[in-house]
């Protein structure tokens, strides 16, 4: 029984002194410059999955639109956010996709930084659009449930909220860390190693 409990024991401690370290304001070994580009293109691609997962179902949607016995009733302006919203569609999904196409083609040349940096820049550029092609759609169905103005106020509501929760919270969240940091060598835990570079 005290065989079993020991490593348990260890576990709790290396947690607990984590944890400690933590509070401290210590931070985790650095990482190589391999590493972090490995890390940042292996997060990109789990975000891309998500994104492209949501703008294949919606544009999939859009595209079916067309072919119902309702799109004929579609006045001028109905027919107008219909054609922008699919361009939109498109737009956003050629984004998203395109650093999975871009990894195949730069594949064993040694761009990886580059690649991690131009898929960035995709995936808030598709992000951008996607979240215009949701408010078209929206604009698109609440125009024919919701009568009169209604439908435009509830789109730019709707709107606004994608506005604070994709960027506005996480700006906010980096100003406010941004402000919480201290430049190397301020705190008495790092004093010890001067020339421990930062991650």
């Amino acid at each position: 029984m005290t065989l079993m409990h020991e490593p348990t024991g260890q576990a709790d401690s290396t947690r607990q002194a984590g944890v400690a370290g933590a509070a401290h304001g210590e931070e985790e070994p650095p990482e190589l410059a391999r590493e972090r580009v490995n890390r940042r293109w292996i997060e990109t691609l789990q975000e891309t999955r998500v994104a492209q997962t949501g703008v294949q179902i919606l544009f999939g949607f859009l595209l079916s639109v067309a072919f119902t016995p309702l799109f004929r009733d579609l006045d001028v302006f109905d027919r107008v956010v219909y054609t922008v919203t699919v361009v939109l569609g498109a737009s956003a999904t050629a984004a998203l996709i395109a650093p999975v196409s871009i990894h195949r083609f730069l594949s064993g040349q040694r761009m990886k930084d580059d690649l991690v940096h131009t898929a960035s820049r995709l995936m808030v550029c598709g992000m951008v659009l996607l979240a215009l092609t949701i408010s078209g759609t929206l604009l698109l169905i609440l125009r024919v449930v919701v009568p009169g103005l209604l439908a435009e106020i509830l789109v730019g509501a709707v709107m606004l909220w994608f506005a604070v929760c994709w960027y506005g919270l996480p700006l906010w969240l980096r100003r406010r860390s941004g402000g919480r940091r201290r430049p190397p060598g301020t705190r008495s835990g790092r004093s010890r190693r001067p020339g421990r570079p930062r991650s």
